[in-house]
């Protein structure tokens, strides 16, 4: 059974947990994260010129991620500045990005 102090120690850390949800899913906090992801994205693609196309998509916590879809221009001297689109990946956990060519998506 436990203690009085336990049942109090656990109360206080609901308690200051629902706050910091109800924080972490506002509007700012989402912003703060589209703002990360397409960052992160921008440079995992490596193309110049980077923007975001579309909106950031954002999975539930049972996959993890995030998907971006980025175009910019190829930097590599044989695509001569071709345009390129650039499917990523971001990883909420580690925080990390991942991305692919998507040229085939057009």
């Amino acid at each position: 059974m436990p203690t009085a102090r336990a049942v109090a120690v656990l109360i206080s850390g609901l308690a200051l947990a629902s706050p910091l949800a109800a924080r972490a899913s506002s509007a700012d906090a989402w912003a703060a994260h589209r703002e990360e992801v397409t960052r992160a994205c921008i440079e995992a693609s490596g193309l110049v010129d980077a923007r975001l196309v579309g909106s950031v998509i954002t999975y539930d916590d049972s996959v993890g991620s995030s998907a971006a879809l980025i175009a910019g221009r190829y930097p590599q001297a044989p695509m001569a500045g071709q345009e390129g689109l650039s499917l990523c990946l971001f990883d909420r956990r580690s925080r990390t990005a991942q991305a692919a060519p998507a040229d085939d998506w057009r």
